[in-house]
């Protein structure tokens, strides 16, 4: 009498069992919320885009003297693709010598003094800070794509990570007379 007893798991098995399974299969959705979660990760807004972070040498091969390669500017330690503004900032344009490296003191001082083209802003007068505020804001953050930072604005001196660092926003960004 082997084959009555098999013949009654295979009723059980086709029977109560996939009800059982229902329920279960309906759930599994809520019990696994990884995979539902997995699509809004690859579809980050551009704020959150990885952070690029440039040393000194790496930002000095962007200074605009090499033909078809992107040209960048650092100011308070925010790296600008000023590249749209090459009749500015390209080879030879009047302020060449802005780009390449963090020349926070110079646009504050509006000057291109060699000795001015660093991140140093020790003894800067007030009026140099607020003017400083007002070009990085109005002028570079309005028109040039953020594409990283300096390593001394992501890094503390002994080159750890700075647990205190913030991407600059872009609320205001427009491409505007430079085309």
């Amino acid at each position: 009498g082997g084959g009555a007893l098999r013949g009654m798991a295979g009723a059980a098995a086709r029977g109560p069992l996939p009800a059982l399974l229902l329920p279960l299969l309906l759930l599994l959705p809520l019990l696994v919320p990884a995979s539902s979660a997995e699509p809004e990760l690859r579809f980050r807004p551009p704020a959150e885009a990885p952070v690029r972070l440039f040393t000194e040498p790496e930002l000095a091969r962007y200074d605009g003297h090499q033909e078809g390669q992107p040209i960048y500017l650092a100011v308070k330690g925010v790296v600008f693709d000023v590249t749209s503004g090459k009749e500015f900032y390209g080879k030879g344009a009047p302020y060449n010598a802005l780009v390449g490296k963090d020349s926070t003191r110079g646009v504050a001082k509006m000057s291109l003094d060699p000795a001015d083209l660093t991140h140093d802003t020790t003894g800067l007068t007030e009026e140099e800070l607020k003017s400083l505020d007002d070009i990085f804001n109005n002028v570079y953050k309005a028109k040039y794509p953020i594409v990283g930072y300096t390593s001394r604005r992501i890094l503390n001196e002994d080159g750890s990570p700075n647990l205190d660092f913030k991407p600059e926003d872009q609320p205001h960004f427009s491409i505007k007379d430079e085309f």
